[in-house]
């Protein structure tokens, strides 16, 4: 039977990153700036006055210290509080396509594979800069592959879902290796005008190699021994940004055209329901939770990562069980459980296991338990 393995991974990381002091004093500039200027309405109750956040109130309530970002500037400017992203002639390579294109080189040869290994491309993340042409086929064409691609958008989740696209294209003979990349610029719908929500997102792009078993060359191979995806509907994450918005000119500017998330409805939901997923995932294979030494989860959020390993080992999990990276990349959707892999697996020795678990809007949710070659 053809089995499938990550041979390689990849990360991109933006230059310019974002402290929570930063990103607070621009907020806080916008508040104040609001509050003067709408003082009347403000005394009269017609209008609520808008609370400053604070370095300590998002360290607290999501584990982020710091998120890289493609434009620090626009973010913190408090009359514009959006990254600025020139848009680019047709002629020239997309910001997601080059995002991919280190993401991929670096999987390429992490994994010891060349152009002509390559089969297919799928680009799977929350936000694509446009409907057509595809990113990937851009992708595909910028590295030289032959075969196929295609885009998908399963959110946070992409990655899990695109890896058990690409493994089962690899198992079923359709393609020989298959690179999966996860290009996410979340700063561009994220409303940093919310202090609920506006310090939750950073910018980053993965990129994993999935080939046969029988063709891996590398030290590096994970053998993916199964992948258990989940979806049920809820609006309680949701971002109503498309191509229908033009059809109706009073939703124009509206909040909703921007992430919006009912946090503490999603954190009640999604917790049990990813815990269940992992449980039940590792029950059908026969494996013992105490079977695993790793657990790289989405970076969503400290909380429910602490919440969800505990639900899933039984116990408090030490930090190399569940490890941390959201505390400097911020949530990154569907690249951060692949760059909590990609940073921390090294140590890995053959025989050894770990789940690799996304979750968020839809909702969705990817369990993939994997194994050292």
């Amino acid at each position: 039977m053809t089995k499938a393995v990550i041979s390689g991974t990849g990360l991109y990381t933006p230059a310019q990153s974002i402290s929570n002091d930063e990103l607070v004093a621009s907020f806080n500039a916008y508040v104040n700036e609001f509050n003067r200027s709408h003082a009347r309405e403000i005394e009269e109750g017609s209008l609520a006055a808008l609370t400053e956040s604070s370095s300590a109130f998002i360290e607290k309530a999501s584990g982020i210290k710091s998120r890289f970002v493609m434009d620090k500037a626009g973010i913190l400017d408090p009359q514009r509080m959006v990254p600025y992203l020139p848009e680019r002639s047709n002629d020239e390579p997309g910001i997601q396509c080059e995002m991919s294109l280190v993401a991929a080189r670096e999987a390429l040869e992490q994994s010891n594979k060349k152009i002509e290994d390559i089969d297919g491309v799928i680009v799977a993340c929350s936000n694509l800069q446009r409907p057509y042409p595809a990113i990937s086929i851009e992708v595909q064409t910028a590295l030289g592959i032959q075969g196929f691609a295609y885009d998908m958008n399963v959110a946070c989740s992409s990655a899990t879902f695109g890896l058990q696209a690409a493994a089962s294209a690899v198992i079923s003979g359709a393609a020989r290796a298959i690179l999966v990349i996860n290009p996410e610029i979340c700063t561009g719908h994220l409303n940093f005008r919310d202090r609920d929500s506006h310090f939750i997102f950073g910018d980053a792009c993965t990129a994993m190699v999935v080939e046969r078993a029988e063709t891996a060359t590398t030290d590096n191979a994970f053998e993916i021994l199964g992948i258990k995806l989940i979806t049920s509907f809820s609006n309680n994450i949701r971002n109503n940004f498309g191509f229908l918005n033009r059809a109706d000119a009073s939703g124009e500017g509206a909040l909703d055209k921007l992430f919006v998330q009912q946090g503490r409805k999603v954190f009640k939901e999604v917790v049990p329901m990813v815990g269940q997923l992992i449980n039940e995932h590792l029950d059908s294979m026969g494996i013992a939770s105490g079977q695993l030494k790793r657990l790289w989860l989405h970076q969503a959020n400290l909380s429910m990562n602490q919440l969800i390993a505990r639900k899933v080992l039984g116990r408090e999990p030490v930090d190399a069980e569940a490890p941390v990276i959201l505390d400097r990349y911020a949530n990154t959707s569907s690249a951060g459980s692949i760059i909590a892999f990609h940073l921390n697996k090294a140590d890995f020795k053959a025989g050894e296991m770990g789940v690799i678990c996304s979750f968020g809007a839809g909702y969705s949710a990817g369990s993939v338990i994997i194994r050292k070659c």
